[in-house]
């Protein structure tokens, strides 16, 4: 089973398409699929929208009424991943966003990867494309300041990383790494949040991992319906706050 997990806020322009995206996607890749939607107290049509596809599609929605943020989101699809999951050595979580500029056709080779025995499969935007216009649509200007200042707020952990991007949170994990992670765990996995957040998950997550690949990918700002979230010194200040952990260098070493 591949379990698509999409933490949504007032995504209600872009989440229609990314969600008919998928259906075709999957329908090529002919796998048991179920989308987990977390609504973060959406406040514009977004939940009417996924209340529509819910009838011809395998989709689980999750909504709060106090918005949690995209960590603590993340964090609560994957926690029911592995509470459902029957076959954890076998089943897959995709985490990706629900703004659509992370590209469902991108799935296919994440999955065939993680089924090539993969524990975990990052999407990576190589470093080229901070530099560079993607799609046809350039990046926002936020996004371009933090993936290119984040090398410098991780210092040596950003080169330590099992992957080129460990920012980007469209990514494939094998249930069972999750599980592990999960079941040692005391409280809240995540005490970031954003891109941060990602970092964080992937240092919890690298050690009980016996192979991490990584997958090229351009993320697509051209079917961005809303202005970008990305705050960039807010971005830094928790790349420096995570940088300072014992337990997270020790992870990323």
């Amino acid at each position: 089973m591949i379990y698509i997990c999409i933490p949504v806020h007032n995504e209600g322009g872009a989440i229609g398409l990314l969600l008919w995206k998928i259906r075709k996607v999957m329908a090529e890749l002919v796998r048991d699929y179920e989308i987990l939607v977390h609504d973060d107290a959406s406040t514009d049509d977004t939940p009417k929208t996924l209340r529509r596809y819910r009838k011809v599609m395998p989709i689980e929605v999750v909504r709060v009424s106090r918005r949690v943020g995209y960590a603590r989101a993340t964090e609560k699809l994957l926690h029911t991943v592995v509470a459902r999951a029957s076959y954890p050595k076998r089943d897959v979580a995709i985490t990706l966003q629900g703004d659509f500029t992370d590209d469902p056709s991108h799935m296919t080779t994440l999955v065939k990867t993680i089924e090539g025995g993969a524990d975990i499969v990052a999407g990576c935007v190589p470093r080229g494309r901070v530099h560079q216009p993607t799609a046809t649509r350039p990046q926002p200007r936020p996004v371009w300041w933090a993936r290119a200042l984040a090398p410098l707020a991780l210092g040596p952990l950003y080169r330590r990383s099992p992957v080129s991007d460990p920012l980007c949170g469209f990514r494939a994990y094998r249930v069972i790494v999750l599980k592990k992670v999960m079941r040692e765990g005391v409280g809240p996995l995540l005490s970031t949040e954003g891109w941060t957040a990602n970092v964080e998950l992937l240092g919890l997550l690298a050690p009980h991992s016996r192979r991490i690949e990584e997958v090229s990918l351009v993320p697509r700002y051209d079917h961005q319906v809303r202005p970008t979230r990305v705050r960039v010194f807010s971005v830094l200040r928790q790349l420096l706050r995570v940088r300072r952990r014992p337990w997270f260098a020790r992870a990323l070493g």
